[in-house]
């Protein structure tokens, strides 16, 4: 993950774009030379989040992921943009030469504290086909994090996988409760056996649990390459090189 600073319009938003592009390359070199295997830029720092993303937020992250994809031509490159901006997204992705979207809400109804968020996958998926960018992947969050499931509870997340898998998604993401928080490995195999569909792991993948994890398709890990694993400091190249040792080492 490339947490972005705080970007133009938002709350705690400080920088001009150029520092923050120039912030978010540094970030992309420290992981390029760790040797990860992709990246997604996310406006974590825009705190707190809101479902009216206006149009300084999409140019902004679009200037950021083009110099990325810049720096890094031939390398998985995704975007996020929060909160449940996924068309926005999805345009952004398209403007910079990126391969791929994590989209939040993307089926049933739940309540996250933004408020509530509903499903989107039928407007998702005809607005990607309309600005043809059915290249750009759909990665999409199943018992999204930082939310209330009350209104799903009869709906195991075995059933949520297979109704995102049903509507299309590209690629299904397993959480923990809250960013940095451990993903359950239970739940890892039981998607993983419910359905056809790549499932990643979306938060709390450290080098000590690492292992329980080499099951899904990928990993995507913010906190714990950042200094004293926080989400919010700066990168920590130390880290991330220590951890892919240990990926590289997994892999033989």
């Amino acid at each position: 993950m490339i947490h972005v600073q705080a970007l133009p319009g938002t709350p705690l938003g400080c920088m001009k774009i150029n520092q923050i592009t120039e912030e978010a390359c540094r970030e992309a070199e420290s992981y390029l030379h760790a040797g990860i295997d992709g990246l997604i830029i996310e406006n974590m720092h825009d705190i707190p989040y809101s479902f009216s993303v206006g149009p300084e937020v999409c140019a902004s992250l679009t200037a950021v992921c083009a110099a990325v994809r810049h720096l890094c031509p031939s390398l998985p490159l995704g975007v996020q943009i929060l909160s449940a901006a996924n068309k926005p997204a999805l345009a952004v992705a398209l403007a910079s030469g990126l391969d791929f979207i994590r989209a939040e809400g993307y089926i049933f109804s739940h309540v996250a504290d933004e408020g509530l968020l509903n499903a989107c996958a039928g407007d998702l998926l005809r607005y990607r086909k309309k600005i043809g960018a059915e290249h750009v992947q759909i990665f999409t969050d199943i018992k999204k994090k930082h939310s209330s499931h009350a209104l799903t509870s009869d709906m195991s997340i075995e059933e949520t996988a297979r109704a995102a898998e049903f509507f299309l998604s590209d690629g299904l993401i397993i959480t923990g409760r809250a960013t940095g928080m451990q993903a359950d490995p239970w739940e890892l195999r039981e998607v993983a056996q419910a359905v056809r569909t790549p499932v990643l792991i979306g938060s709390g993948v450290t080098y000590n649990n690492v292992e329980h994890y080499l099951d899904s398709n990928a990993m995507i890990i913010g906190s714990h390459f950042k200094r004293d694993g926080h989400w919010a400091n700066t990168v920590d190249p130390e880290r991330v090189n220590r951890f892919m040792d240990k990926v590289h080492e997994l892999r033989k």
